[in-house]
């Protein structure tokens, strides 16, 4: 292979166009395809920019076009010539007008023929992509992935930076403390029997920074947490983490909406809005089904359980009679898509998700046809589809349980007959989700458990019910949704004593359950901690949604697939017996069931 001696790059491919005509230029990359039509040879060169010709003629020296025969797709190779007009133009890339008249040619690395073609429009399998992952990453749509994740990254600590945040390393090896999901833990070789945890977030560390006095702190925060992974999850994560002194949550979302705005216009040209738009809780739930709602189209959840109790409808009464509700959906101009048969498949689809079945109305002909007709008369009929705002060519979906499972499944209904209908519009909808219930109840055990970490404040005219009216407790939390993705979560946090150990009797710890988990943080309060909250971006799903992807997968150099392995290094694999033998670990297989 020849040296890179005594040649070295001048341009980037797609940095060249006409105005470089004539000059003598230096490139190096990857050979994307190769055309050969005897005394003419052209190879498209590929680096990260971009992709230009590169041309050998009648006029190229013997040598030079003899080596240039030999090369092959994804050889490496560096070229100096002279750029020159295309006699037959690209309009399709960047380059197209011109092309590189090579005099010198030097072959850095042959290549095998690559498991799938590099090309964006591969339809290779994504697990043959992933397990050849640094071949699926010279994919120009995977490079700018990571060059808009680079983009976000110089955004977030140019703006904050601007504003006074301080960027602050935490540690990556933690004390084990709840935060909702499973820890990834690691074994002490020296401290025999004890483990350091994976950080879920640095929701400790910048707390403390707070009591230091770093009043304004960030970073580019690694986490992990070991749960079932899906399209927008992985068990290691990125966040822009922040938080601030001497704030309530006003100052806090102010400050994050000026960074969104900001970025957006830095790396998309795209004005952002402000204020954002803002909903509780509550009202998401109830207009949308979830409480991160998709608000660029409309088709909001009703609730017609006044109009149809006592109608004789079985599905419907039952649910009502048994404390349940009635809610439904109008799919405007739908009838023309969903004929009987495709309702037949959302029904099914509904029963995946937790509903009993789906009650309709399609109305195509004079009369609208309806799944539960004849029970209703024709005035309650007339006073539904008038309450649900139906006309001629629409189709109503109606559920009916108990609240929340209602809500829930309504506004996933919502969602899949938007995107059957093709009615989405391409537009970043941004919208603050507020007031958090504090706690939820758990049907199986019986029992109240938080929501949110144990040092989110709950709202101050609701600390008055926690130990007596746990469902009249909001926090003062706050959720930052992007087209129905969570993109941010945050709260104001508590430093109040008296308070942090109300909480922690209101979630079940004893005193000294508390002490023993989060003593350290709450020993920290008592030297004067100032008022502080703050909020986690993540990197990973912002990146997805400013590129209009639909995984996050596709936003990360080197994912884990969905049972958290990497198929290209085969991770987790297993460990010699010395290093267990280290950290005074033995495995147990866990016995099969026969």
């Amino acid at each position: 292979m020849d040296s890179i001696k005594g040649i070295k790059r001048t341009n980037y491919c797609n940095d060249l166009s006409m105005k470089d005509i004539d000059k003598t230029v230096t490139v190096c990359g990857w050979i994307q395809r190769r055309r050969d039509l005897g005394q003419l040879m052209f190879f498209d060169l590929r680096d990260r920019t971009g992709i230009v010709q590169l041309a050998f003629d009648d006029s190229t020296d013997r040598e030079v076009f003899e080596k240039a025969s030999t090369m092959r797709s994804e050889y490496v190779i560096a070229a100096v010539g002279k750029v020159r007009e295309r006699s037959s133009k690209n309009s399709e890339i960047a380059t197209g007008d011109i092309e590189i008249e090579v005099a010198e040619l030097r072959i850095f690395s042959k290549a095998l023929t690559p498991p799938f073609e590099i090309t964006d429009n591969t339809n290779a399998r994504e697990e043959l992509r992933l397990r050849y992952r640094y071949l699926d990453l010279r994919r120009p749509v995977l490079q700018n992935s990571l060059l808009m994740r680079h983009k976000i990254v110089k955004a977030a600590r140019d703006y904050y930076d601007s504003q006074g945040f301080i960027e602050i390393e935490t540690p990556v090896l933690i004390k084990s403390t709840p935060e909702g999901a499973r820890d990834y833990l690691v074994p002490s070789r020296i401290h025999e029997g004890k483990f350091y945890a994976l950080p879920q977030s640095p929701q400790m560390y910048k707390q403390l920074l707070m009591v230091s006095g770093f009043d304004r702190y960030m970073q580019i925060a690694r986490c992990f947490r070991d749960e079932d992974l899906r399209a927008d999850r992985q068990p290691e994560f990125t966040q822009i983490d922040l938080e601030m002194s001497f704030v309530d949550m006003e100052d806090i979302l102010e400050i994050n909406e000026g960074f969104i705005k900001y970025l957006f216009k830095t790396v998309l040209d795209v004005d952002i809005q402000t204020p954002l738009p803002r909903l509780r809780y509550t009202d998401a739930m109830e207009r949308y089904g979830s409480d991160k709602p998709d608000t660029r189209f409309g088709m909001e959840i009703t609730d017609i359980t006044d109009l149809v109790a006592g109608c004789g409808f079985g599905v419907f009464t039952s649910a009502i009679e048994n404390g349940g509700t009635v809610r439904g959906i109008c799919a405007k101009n739908a009838a023309s898509v969903y004929s009987r048969k495709e309702i037949d498949k959302l029904v099914e689809y509904a029963k995946g998700i937790g509903a009993k079945g789906l009650a309709w109305i399609r109305w195509v002909d004079e009369k609208p046809s309806c799944s539960f007709a004849k029970f209703m008369t024709e005035e309650q009929m007339t006073a539904i589809l008038e309450k649900m705002g139906a006309e001629r060519g629409d189709v109503v979906l109606f559920a009916a349980d108990r609240k929340k499972t209602v809500l829930s499944v309504m506004g996933a209904i919502r969602l899949e007959v938007a995107k059957r209908l093709d009615i989405i519009p391409d537009q970043f909808n941004f919208l603050w989700i507020t007031e958090f219930p504090f706690f939820e109840y758990d049907e199986e055990s019986g029992q109240w458990l938080a929501m949110h970490h144990p040092f989110t404040a709950p709202l101050d005219e609701c600390v008055q019910y926690l130990d007596t009216d746990k469902d009249k407790v909001f926090a003062k939390a706050y959720d930052l949704v992007l087209n129905g993705v969570e993109l941010s979560s945050g709260s104001i946090r508590i430093t109040d004593p008296e308070l942090q150990g109300k909480m922690f009797s209101s979630l079940g710890l004893s005193d000294r359950e508390a002490h023993e988990k989060f003593g350290f943080l709450t020993d920290a309060f008592k030297y004067g901690a100032p008022p502080h909250g703050g909020m986690g971006i993540g990197l990973d799903r912002l990146t997805m949604l400013m590129l209009k992807q639909e995984s996050i997968r596709d936003c990360i150099a080197f994912p884990k697939v969905q049972n958290a392995s990497e198929l290209m290094t085969e991770c987790p694999s297993a460990v010699d017996e010395q290093q267990l033998n280290d950290l005074s670990i033995a495995i147990v297989r866990k016995q099969q069931d026969k």
